[in-house]
């Protein structure tokens, strides 16, 4: 690892979601003094996956394990290839980077098998930029007992603490992170923008712009009771979800025995009571939200109609690059030795400093 300043850095943040927007690219710099922690967002943008490799992302666990294998690498030449362009036309240098810190693109998810798995092989990346990568943040901590998951209340609380009560994330999943009895707690609370996503593919459409189609539709009561009694909301925390859940237990429910419009519709309710039922039993006034469903303005009126706190909606480029930014806290805590990991949210034994490293060449 070369010499560098532990107390200031740059790192370049990457996240690749389950709704499958792009690649999220964030620079951010840190600075450490003492117990306080200065960052910046420099630069940011989120780059679309080429056709091909989308399509190849939309069906990964059908892939055999050689294809597996060999996807890993391609798709970190592809990351590398996007971060060469991000730092050329941003006019950065490479050595002003300190570590490219990637979240990967999540494949399976089963920490009650012992094992989750993100692709985006660091290896490659450090090697065809020339730039140290720390990825792989969730596997040691399963290892350690943990869900490995969620990461991103470290930063919440590190970064954004002085915002709000609690921080809502409404990506392909909704997550939330709050403090009880002074103790973080987190998990993800229920799906959010990845069910809508696959129900707007069968009209050729990526996404539901503003929750415009679902508003259309009439919420299905016998429907929104399947979704409610599904027994994952019964469980305690720690607990998160993965897309293997998702089309094992969530979409079947979906059926096409119901109207597009009515789906999205119920689907959308159904968040907006999950989400608010635990804003609300958590006594929480005010709720930081970011992520691409805080976009769905149906939803947030639905939400609103539940909740009766204040929902904060920061300026756009957090609503996008909050996740990306964190993962580049976690990979500057990484260089500093620091734990990333956060034991009351993921169950794990112990708190941990996750992460591999790469080296560059």
């Amino acid at each position: 690892m070369k010499e560098m300043n532990r107390n200031k850095m740059e790192i370049l943040g990457l996240m690749s979601g389950t709704s499958l927007d792009g690649l999220d690219i964030a620079h951010v710099s840190f600075e450490f003094q003492d117990d306080k922690i200065e960052f910046e967002l420099l630069h940011y943008q989120t780059v679309s996956y080429p056709n091909a490799l989308l399509d190849k992302l939309h069906r990964v666990t059908d892939l055999s394990a050689e294809e597996l294998q060999l996807f890993d690498k391609e798709l970190g030449v592809c990351f590398a290839e996007m971060v060469l362009k991000f730092l050329s036309e941003q006019h950065i240098s490479k050595s002003q980077i300190a570590a490219i810190a990637s979240h990967g693109h999540t494949v399976y998810h089963q920490p009650h098998l012992g094992f989750t798995l993100q692709i985006g092989c660091g290896s490659t990346m450090a090697y065809q930029t020339g730039i140290p990568v720390i990825n792989d943040f969730r596997s040691l901590d399963v290892i350690a007992g943990g869900q490995g998951a969620p990461l991103v209340p470290i930063g919440d609380f590190h970064l954004f603490g002085d915002k709000a009560d609690a921080f809502l994330n409404l990506g392909g999943f909704s997550n939330m992170s709050f403090k009880k009895n002074g103790i973080i707690q987190a998990f993800d609370i229920s799906p959010a923008n990845l069910p809508s996503n696959l129900l707007m593919q069968k009209i050729g459409k990526t996404y539901d712009e503003g929750g415009e189609l679902a508003k259309s539709g009439v919420m299905n009561q016998a429907l929104l009771d399947e979704l409610n009694a599904l027994p994952y909301y019964s469980k305690v925390a720690p607990k998160s979800l993965g897309v293997e859940w998702l089309h094992e237990q969530y979409m079947p429910l979906l059926t096409s025995d119901y109207k597009l419009e009515d789906l999205l519709c119920t689907h959308t309710e159904h968040v907006a009571i999950q989400v608010s039922k635990i804003l609300n039993d958590e006594q929480i006034s005010s709720v930081f939200m970011t992520g691409g469903g805080t976009k769905n303005s149906y939803f947030l009126e639905r939400l609103r109609a539940h909740f009766s706190g204040n929902c904060l909606i920061p300026a756009q480029e957090l609503i996008d690059f909050k996740e990306a930014i964190v993962f580049a806290f976690l990979g500057a805590r990484h260089l500093r030795g620091e734990s990333t990991n956060v034991p009351s949210v993921t169950g794990a034994h112990m708190e941990l400093c996750t992460g591999v490293y790469h080296r560059a060449q």
